[in-house]
C-alpha cells in the first residue's frame, strides 16, 4: 500500500501549478518575438492596451501596459499584421495564456485590412465613391427605412432620436443579420426589400423617402458583412438616398463610402433621417406671424386712404361755400342801389342760388359716390386678402396634418401599449396573460396575450 501512495501524482494547488506553468513558459520561450493580425483591439482609460494576436489556426491574448503603449510611433488597428515582443506568461486570475507585449511595429497591413483596401480601390475605380452621385436627404420624408438587427442596441438607439425628433413619421423595419458568413446577404435583401416600398403608387404604406442601413461598433471582424462587394452593389442601386451608420466614428467600412450620407454612429444617422419636428413648428409659427402683420398693415393704409379721402372732401365743400357766400354777399350791396335793377338783379340771384344749390348738390353727390367707391374697394381688398392668407395658413395646417401619427392609425397600423401606457415594441416585451392595449383610429381595444 505505501508503493502505491509512494507512485501516486502530487497534487498541486491551483495557484502553484499556475506559477509552475509560468516559470517554465518563462524558461522555455522568453523574451519572444511573436508575428500575428491585431484582433479585438481596445485602449482601456488607464492608457492600457488589450487585444489578441492571431493567424489563420491560433490566437494568443496580450496585455500592453501604458508606459509601453506610449512609445507606439502608430494607431493600431483590428487586422493590422504586427510583430510584437515581450513576455510570456500565466494570468493566474483566469488560468489563461497571456503574453505581455514590450513593444510593437508594423509587419505588414494584414490579409483583412488588404482585402479592404483592395476592393475599396476596385469599386473606387468603378465610380461609385463618386461624390456627383451623392444624393441630399430629405428634410421631411414621408416614412424612414431602417435596416438592422431586431435585437441590436442600434435599432433601439434609432428609434429613441426618431421619436424624439419626429415621431410624425413612419418607420419601417427591415430584420437582417449585422454579423457572420451570411449577414451579408441578409443586409441585402432587407434593402431590396425596403427599395419595393420608396414606389409612389405603393398601397401598404407612405413611400420610404431614406433608408438607414446601422450597426453599433465592433472589431474588423464584426462590421466584415459591410465590406462586402455585392451589398455595395445593391447599396448603389438604391432608388432613395441612404444613410450608413455603421461601428464608431473612427470605423470605415465599403457600405460607408457607397452611402449618400456617412453618420459617425447610429444614433447620428437618425439624427440625420429628417428635420426636427420643432423647426417646422417654428416656421409656421413664424409665417402665422407675418401673415398677421401684413393683414394690419393692410388695413390701416385703406383707413388712412379713406380718412385723408374724406379730409380732402370736407374740406373743397367748405372753400365752395365760402365762395358762394361771398358772390351772394356783392351781389346785395349792388341791388341797394336803383329800384328798377331790384328785379333783375333778383331774378339773377335767384339763379344763381339756383345754380349755387344744385352745384353743392352735384359735388357733394359726386364726392359722396367717390367716397362709397372707395369704400367699396376698401372692403373688396380686405375680402380678397383675408381669404388668401387664410387659404395659405389652411395649406400650412393641412401639410402639417398630413403626417399627424393619427393618419398612419388610419391606414390600419396599430400602437401597443401596456396598462402603464409604456409602448411595446419588441416580442420580447410580451408574456402569456399579459393585458395589452391596442390604440386605433377610433379607439382603444384591450387584447390579452395568448401565448
Amino acid at each position: 500500500m505505501s508503493e502505491l501512495n509512494d507512485l501516486k501524482p502530487r497534487a498541486w494547488t491551483v495557484s502553484a501549478l499556475c506559477r509552475a506553468v509560468a516559470d517554465a513558459l518563462d524558461g522555455q520561450f522568453n523574451p519572444v518575438n511573436v508575428q500575428g493580425e491585431i484582433s479585438s483591439f481596445s485602449r482601456a482609460a488607464s492608457g492600457h492596451c488589450y487585444f489578441s494576436i492571431k493567424d489563420a489556426t491560433g490566437q494568443i491574448r496580450c496585455a500592453m501596459f501604458r508606459r509601453a503603449a506610449t512609445l507606439m510611433d502608430f494607431a493600431p488597428r483590428d487586422g493590422e499584421l504586427v510583430e510584437v515582443r515581450g513576455r510570456l506568461g500565466v494570468y493566474e486570475a483566469r488560468g489563461d495564456l497571456q503574453l505581455i507585449v514590450e513593444s510593437m511595429e508594423r509587419a505588414g497591413q494584414g490579409a483583412l485590412f488588404e482585402q479592404f483596401l483592395r476592393l475599396k480601390a476596385k469599386l473606387e475605380a468603378e465610380g461609385m465613391f463618386d461624390p456627383a452621385h451623392k444624393r441630399a436627404v430629405p428634410a421631411q420624408p414621408r416614412a424612414i427605412g431602417v435596416v438592422t438587427s431586431l435585437g441590436a442596441a442600434a435599432w433601439h438607439d434609432v428609434m429613441t432620436a426618431l421619436q424624439r425628433r419626429v415621431p410624425h413619421i413612419p418607420v419601417l423595419m427591415a430584420p437582417a443579420l449585422v454579423q457572420g458568413g451570411g449577414a451579408a446577404a441578409t443586409l441585402a435583401q432587407a434593402l431590396k426589400s425596403l427599395y419595393a416600398f420608396s414606389a409612389e403608387d405603393n398601397p401598404l404604406s407612405p413611400p420610404v423617402d431614406v433608408i438607414l442601413l446601422v450597426r453599433g461598433g465592433g472589431s474588423m471582424e464584426d462590421l466584415w458583412a459591410f465590406n462586402d462587394e455585392n451589398l455595395a452593389r445593391v447599396m448603389a442601386q438604391s432608388p432613395v438616398p441612404l444613410i450608413c451608420g455603421v461601428g464608431h466614428e473612427t470605423d470605415f467600412t465599403i457600405a460607408d463610402f457607397v452611402a449618400d450620407v456617412r453618420a459617425p454612429t447610429p444614433t447620428a444617422a437618425a439624427e440625420m433621417a429628417a428635420t426636427d419636428r420643432g423647426v417646422g413648428l417654428e416656421s409656421l409659427s413664424v409665417l402665422e406671424h407675418r401673415l398677421n402683420r401684413g393683414l394690419l398693415r393692410q388695413q390701416d393704409r385703406q383707413a388712412q386712404a379713406l380718412d385723408s379721402v374724406a379730409v380732402r372732401l370736407g374740406l373743397g365743400l367748405a372753400r365752395q361755400q365760402d365762395r358762394q357766400a361771398q358772390r351772394l354777399s356783392a351781389i346785395a350791396t349792388r341791388l341797394s342801389r336803383p329800384q328798377a335793377l331790384l328785379g333783375q338783379h333778383s331774378q339773377w340771384l335767384e339763379r344763381l342760388a339756383h345754380r349755387l344749390h344744385a352745384g353743392v348738390q352735384g359735388q357733394l353727390t359726386g364726392q359722396t359716390h367717390q367716397l362709397e367707391r372707395l369704400s367699396d374697394r376698401l372692403s373688396f381688398n380686405r375680402a380678397q386678402q383675408v381669404p388668401q392668407r387664410a387659404q395659405r395658413l389652411e395649406r400650412a395646417a393641412l401639410r402639417l396634418s398630413s403626417v399627424d401619427p393619427h393618419r398612419v392609425l388610419e391606414r390600419g397600423y396599430a400602437w401597443l401599449s401596456d396598462d402603464q401606457g409604456q409602448a411595446l415594441t419588441h416580442a420580447g416585451q410580451f408574456q402569456a396573460g399579459q393585458s395589452v392595449q391596442a390604440t386605433l383610429s377610433d379607439g382603444v381595444v384591450p387584447l390579452t396575450v395568448s401565448r
